[in-house]
């Protein structure tokens, strides 16, 4: 078991896989990073020395991810609500905020933006 950023990994796991298992960290910062620690892209976890290990904690840790982009995300839109802009109200309702249709269709929207609504 690897321990990176509070979070153990089997060892069989790829470092790839791993690594987008990160609220926040997609297909193409996993690329970068692993560009970036001379990592291969089939590398399984288990395989990494332990100064790769450090640096890839390293590298996490100056990003934005998991508990403060989601907070981030929330401050985001509660702005735009306090602000009464467009996007906030349509927040603030639940209905789409990007300009989708609303005579059927909006359950992914009623689900998606269920952020305190009505407070």
């Amino acid at each position: 078991m690897v321990f990176i950023l509070g979070v153990n990994f089997p060892d069989s796991r790829l470092v790839k896989s791993a690594l987008q298992s990160f609220y926040g960290v997609g297909k193409q910062h996993t690329q970068r990073i692993m560009a970036k620690l001379y990592i291969h892209p089939t590398a399984e976890v288990g395989s990494l020395a332990d100064k790769q290990v450090l640096d890839l904690t390293a590298e996490l840790s100056n990003m934005t991810i998991e508990n403060d982009l989601r907070r981030q995300l929330q401050e985001n839109i509660k702005r735009l609500r306090d602000m009464g802009t467009h996007r906030g109200r349509r927040h603030a309702m639940g209905l789409p905020v990007r300009g989708q249709r609303t005579r059927t269709q909006t359950a992914t929207a009623s689900k998606l933006n269920k952020v305190e609504r009505y407070g």
